[in-house]
């Protein structure tokens, strides 16, 4: 099986063929709305935000030090991965540059009400920076059934996607139902044997194409080259139930009253989302 890339097909026919059926595609050009493509650039970022920082494992990063070292990445000695801003609270200057953030496909997004702007429900609008031979440490599923939305600004990186219905071949952890014991890159078949029956789906995105990842789809990525991406998420009538489940799950391990109140609070931004147009 091969990952589909369509261009310029219409909003209504990717709801039909890709997002109610639940299937990764990727787009060529959804992209061509946005300013960021094109300029986003490792001298790009030094130029205009060398002095910005984050942090990684403790440690903080200046923009200018993290494209160097992405730049001198290797699989011998990768970057660390991923180096992520959060755009609205870290960069905000680049929010103009990456609208509209749905690329005229991502819609309806209840993310985008107000009153999911309030707090983070496992959903974020980041800039994902790599280098050659960094990889997302372990396959996973995105947390509160969000879909992923991965746009590729700089460089190439390499996704695996699972179809659904093999989640007995990946081995969730008993403990994180989200994240796979397989490592995916040096599976150990002896230790994970139905793994062998796994049928995971390689394909490379570069430059100025987006990758759909429908919730509930495992998934993974490995850094090619330099990379610079922009990620974010998507919450509407198609997953809202399953979302709904996940903040009682995650809030109920911090206490029944809290899980109440969020599972409150979620209900009436889901209700309120579904007012958007």
């Amino acid at each position: 099986m091969e990952i589909q890339r369509v261009d310029d097909i219409s909003h209504q026919e990717f709801m039909t063929r890709f997002y109610e059926p639940g299937i990764p595609v990727v787009f060529k050009n959804a992209s061509k709305v946005w300013k960021a493509k094109g300029l986003f650039s490792p001298d790009w970022f030094r130029e205009n935000y060398g002095e910005k920082t984050t942090e990684k494992n403790g440690q903080i990063y200046s923009m200018k030090e993290i494209m160097d070292l992405v730049e001198n990445s290797n699989e011998n000695n990768p970057a660390p991965y991923p180096l992520i801003f959060n755009i609205p609270n870290q960069l905000p200057e680049l929010l103009p540059l990456i609208d509209p953030l749905s690329l005229n496909y991502a819609r309806p997004n209840w993310l985008e009400s107000k009153w999911f702007k309030k707090g983070y429900w496992g959903s974020a609008t980041e800039l994902f920076i790599g280098g050659p031979g960094g990889k997302f440490p372990y396959l996973h599923l995105d947390y509160y059934h969000l879909n992923a939305w991965i746009t590729q600004l700089y460089g190439e990186k390499r996704f695996t996607v699972f179809p659904r219905g093999q989640e007995d071949l990946l081995y969730p952890k008993p403990d994180d139902q989200w994240r796979s014991e397989v490592n995916i890159f040096e599976p150990n078949y002896e230790k994970h044997p139905k793994y062998k029956e796994a049928t995971p789906i390689h394909f490379t995105v570069g430059p100025g194409e987006t990758l759909f990842i429908p919730f509930g789809t495992w998934h993974s990525a490995y850094s090619l080259t330099p990379t610079i991406s922009v990620a974010f998420d998507q919450l509407n009538y198609k997953n809202s139930k399953d979302f709904l489940k996940d903040v009682w799950s995650f809030k109920r391990r911090e206490g029944l009253m809290k899980a109440v109140t969020m599972y409150s609070y979620a209900w009436l931004g889901c209700q309120m989302g579904d007012m958007l147009k």
